[in-house]
């Protein structure tokens, strides 16, 4: 595994390594020694699986409040999304900024994002399918989430948006006052 950072600290790429021959391919998806200066003494907790049907959806940005913050690896297993990682901490020289990066089987690339950070996607080929590994559990009353055309945050959706859900909509754009920071 090559871990690559990214202009925001703590949001990595992780090029994993394939072994290809006649019979296809094997690679080692993770690895706790191999991400032992990432991950640090969290462990992961839980792993989701989603789906999405159309290209041009986005899912997010969605994040959880401390105590419940967490981490995600999310790695593509079909298909192919732009994925977001966009930075929420207010004491970072980054805050506000967002890292976007390809996820396909066929680079696979893992993204790391870190507590503090929310996380999107959007779909750039039909039924396309993640695996997300947490340090942290879902914890409803934790959930939190930014607006994908936020104007403050400005992210360049690859597609024009096709799908995105009512909740996802429904979120509060940035402004003065969010979660307790003054922008």
């Amino acid at each position: 595994m090559n871990i690559i950072s990214t202009t925001i600290d703590g949001v990595y790429v992780i090029e994993t390594r394939t072994i290809t021959d006649n019979r296809g391919s094997f690679a080692r998806l993770f690895c706790e020694n191999e991400l032992a200066e990432i991950i640090g003494s969290r462990q992961i907790v839980q792993i989701n699986y989603s789906r999405t049907s159309s290209s041009g959806a986005i899912r997010g940005l969605h994040f959880q409040y401390p105590p419940h913050s967490e981490m995600k690896l999310i790695r593509c297993i079909k298909g192919g999304v732009w994925d977001v990682a966009l930075d929420l901490r207010a004491d970072s020289p980054t805050f506000l900024r967002y890292h976007a990066q390809e996820l396909t089987p066929e680079n696979f690339n893992m993204l790391v994002i870190p507590e503090g950070c929310a996380h999107g996607f959007q779909v750039l080929k039909e039924d396309s399918e993640l695996l997300y590994l947490h340090t942290e559990f879902y914890t409803p009353s934790s959930e939190g989430g930014v607006l994908y055309n936020d104007p403050l945050v400005s992210i360049n959706w690859p597609l024009p948006v096709q799908d995105i859900s009512e909740r996802d909509k429904k979120h509060s754009p940035l402004s003065v006052e969010f979660a307790g920071i003054t922008i």
